[in-house]
């Protein structure tokens, strides 16, 4: 079951539009992935390493959208959250780690980037170098996983989640985003029974996805 609630951020003028060709690219393979049509490798992995590393130093004052209303939202209306550690995957320069640590009593940043969890050592006390297709992490260890901007991974996200855990799913530019993914989708890729509310915020989107009882 999938509720949406009303929008009540306005989404301001200027969103910053990917290139719609490559933003297209990125959509497909992110479904691809998440429903298990594409394979997630090791060619693959360094090479998106490799990617964010270059990017780094300058993502916070050239490729970040510099809003954070999808989150901020998704903390004020998706809740309630247990209580436990939050894994921020894909957590890169920590731009949103202290909104989440807000809500959760820790935040554990992955990123498979080195330099861009150097860029957060300021925002996060917690990182982790890993790839997130293979997180070092026990079985139902952690509350939630917020994923901002993120490819899903759907097996290892539902492995390492607590059974009264959330998944959050952010996306900075909604259905333009070039990893979007619809909350129906999340829904359908994660093993078992999930429900969900989503909402749109500002120039993106939110869904806080829970298994069913």
């Amino acid at each position: 079951m999938i509720a949406t609630l009303p929008r009540i951020w306005p989404s301001p003028h200027g969103k910053p539009l990917p290139p719609m060709g490559t933003a297209e690219v990125f959509r497909v393979f992110a479904r691809d992935l998440a429903a298990g049509r594409r394979s997630w490798d090791v060619e693959t992995a360094r090479f998106v390493a490799t990617l964010f590393d270059q990017l780094a130093a300058e993502w916070d004052t050239s490729r970040a959208t510099g809003r954070d209303d999808p989150l901020r939202d998704a903390l004020e209306r998706g809740g309630p959250f247990p209580d436990g550690p939050c894994l921020e995957i894909g957590s890169g320069t920590g731009l949103f780690t202290p909104l989440l640590r807000a809500v959760f009593p820790c935040v554990i940043s992955v990123d498979l980037s080195e330099q861009m969890l150097h860029q957060a050592a300021v925002r996060s006390l917690m990182r982790v170098r890993a790839d997130a297709g293979g997180l070092p992490l026990a079985d139902a260890q952690v509350a939630a996983v917020a994923a901002i901007d993120m490819l899903l991974f759907p097996a290892e996200t539902a492995r390492v989640l607590a059974p009264d855990g959330v998944v959050l799913c952010i996306n900075q530019l909604g259905e333009d985003g070039p990893l979007h993914l619809p909350a129906a989708e999340v829904a359908a890729a994660l093993p078992g029974d999930w429900s969900a509310v989503e909402a749109d915020a500002g120039w993106g989107s939110w869904a806080v996805l829970r298994r069913g009882h």
